[in-house]
């Protein structure tokens, strides 16, 4: 299998099929499944989207989570059951930059709905804790605070992920995020954002399904194929090739 597609970027299910079918002309979808899956597993391919695929293993972006932050979503878990929030610190972006920010700040992530009540219950606890700074708020407030705490609107069906218990951000969320005008990111512009997106897209596998899905939900599907494209590090595929030249 790795001589067959070692010459494509990218190959789909289809091609995996008509790979086997030279092998077993009759190979029931089933069993086709259930290789491809091993296959991931034993690191042989990797999936880069829906049925999308290239040689070589995942390599999955998981964050930390400071101790101090998973105890403050444990606590809005216990007031709010059901609420669907998203938990990290900016300091997951530090492998990926060359100058490295003076201060990071904890983003509380919540819907909509919920964020006062969530910015209420945290402030009432004594924590330092902002509900959707402005620009101007965040330059003469948020970065005077050695720890803020920072809660905003999550936008809905974002890709998320669990780590111990937590729900926090993916490598395909945050990209999309910097992308734009929150001024938590603003340290993160220029040379700097582009430095970020090619460390990220050389050393984990970013699913293109989620990332494109995302960031059209943010409208800013076109400055994310802009980034991308441009950066050598990431193997399109014909369908993202065939967007990004429209």
């Amino acid at each position: 299998m790795k001589e067959h597609f070692k010459e494509q970027e990218l190959f789909e299910t289809g091609d995996v099929h008509a790979f086997y079918r030279q092998i077993e002309d009759d190979i029931k979808r089933s069993t086709l499944n259930w290789r491809i899956y091993e296959l991931v597993q034993k690191g042989v391919i990797k999936r880069v989207g829906r049925g999308k695929f290239q040689l070589g293993s995942e390599e999955h972006f998981v964050p930390g989570l400071p101790e101090e932050l998973t105890k403050v979503y444990n606590r809005l878990h216990r007031s709010f059951p059901y609420l669907e929030a998203c938990i990290w610190n900016t300091s997951v972006l530090n492998e990926f930059t060359v100058h490295q920010p003076g201060r990071f700040f904890n983003l509380i992530e919540v819907e909509k709905e919920a964020t006062e009540s969530v910015f209420h219950q945290l402030q009432e606890s004594g924590i330092p804790v902002f509900l959707q700074p402005s620009n101007h708020q965040f330059e003469h407030y948020v970065v005077e605070k050695r720890e803020a705490f920072i809660v905003q609107s999550l936008i809905s069906e974002a890709p998320l992920q669990v780590v111990k218990g937590v729900p926090t951000v993916t490598l395909e969320k945050i990209l999309v995020d910097l992308l734009t005008n929150n001024p938590v990111f603003n340290v993160f512009k220029g040379a700097e954002l582009k430095t970020i997106f090619s460390n990220a897209l050389e050393k984990y596998t970013l699913n293109e399904n989620k990332v494109l899905r995302y960031a059209n939900r943010r409208g800013k599907k076109k400055e994310l194929l802009n980034i991308i494209t441009s950066n050598s590090n990431f193997k399109l595929s014909a369908k993202l090739r065939n967007i990004a030249e429209l």
